[in-house]
């Protein structure tokens, strides 16, 4: 089946999306010492194009890009944070595009919740502020390219990219071959006007990216737990039993570990480990 130009035209955007973020992620990631993955024949996927990381089922989930701890182009590292791309041209799509991109990271985020990775997603187009905020209310930072800054992107080289639904096929089929005839210097210049007219709003996404980056251990607790454990079936039953108890019964008896580990951006994770073994693996996790 032929691709709609509509369809084509929506990938197109998307593409001067990626190149828009490419240039500030490419700088953070040297700075830190990272390695950022994007689409292209890299040889720790057997020379795979797509960026694609696999959940704690088994899942497949397709990305943008990802910045990893020690990838190299023949090595997976470890993904500090998960970046999506969408453009909607239409506030009815948006709320199931907004449901799309959690569908994808959320599972990402819980399998490597050890590393506590940066969910990321650069928007452009219409979107309702519903979607907006249930994206935010899922640990998502934002950068927001509104459609007016789409279309006044395109018109620094000539393109008027503005459509809707009553917009002919052989309208956008002419925009998509303005594009496509475009130079790469003329395409990058597209991504760049779109950065300056929301130069403060990618700063800010930037900023949230290397807070996350910097992210360290500052405190762990470990707290060997001896004793029987009581069940209450409610917070009143519980009361009477610590009125009753006695702190000089002392029950040698080791039950499990709790550790609890902190960090400098006010990060917390923990864990309850029944075995010596299994808290020691977690413990080697904690980047």
């Amino acid at each position: 089946m032929a691709q709609s130009p509509a369809h084509r035209f929506g990938q197109l955007i998307g593409e001067v999306l990626e190149v828009a973020i490419r240039g500030p992620l490419e700088d953070l990631c040297r700075r830190h010492g990272l390695y950022l993955d994007s689409k292209h024949p890299r040889a720790a996927r057997k020379g795979l194009n797509k960026v694609a990381w696999k959940d704690l089922q088994g899942n497949t989930h397709d990305l943008d890009y990802v910045i990893e701890l020690g990838g190299t182009e023949e090595s997976l590292g470890l993904p500090k944070a998960f970046i999506e791309i969408a453009w909607r041209r239409y506030t009815k799509h948006s709320r199931n595009k907004a449901q799309e991109i959690q569908g994808a990271i959320i599972p990402l985020a819980e399998t490597y919740r050890e590393s506590h990775p940066f969910l990321g997603v650069v928007l452009a187009g219409v979107f309702t502020a519903g979607s907006l905020t249930q994206l935010r209310s899922h640990g998502f930072q934002l950068v927001y390219f509104t459609y007016q800054s789409v279309i006044a992107a395109f018109a620094t080289v000539g393109i008027d990219a503005a459509f809707d639904e009553e917009t002919p096929d052989r309208e956008l089929a002419k925009k998509v071959a303005r594009f496509e005839a475009l130079s790469d210097r003329k395409k990058r210049q597209i991504a760049e006007s779109l950065r300056q007219q929301h130069a403060s709003d990618l700063a800010d996404f930037i900023a949230a990216l290397e807070v996350s980056l910097n992210r360290r251990v500052v405190t762990v607790f470990v707290l060997p737990l001896h004793g029987q454990t009581y069940e209450m079936a409610d917070a009143q039953s519980a009361i009477v039993f610590l009125q009753a108890h006695d702190q000089a019964d002392v029950r040698p008896e080791f039950t499990r570990y709790e550790i609890i580990v902190r960090f400098n951006n006010g990060d917390e994770i923990r864990g309850q480990f029944q075995s010596k073994s299994t808290a020691i693996d977690f413990l080697a996790t904690i980047k």
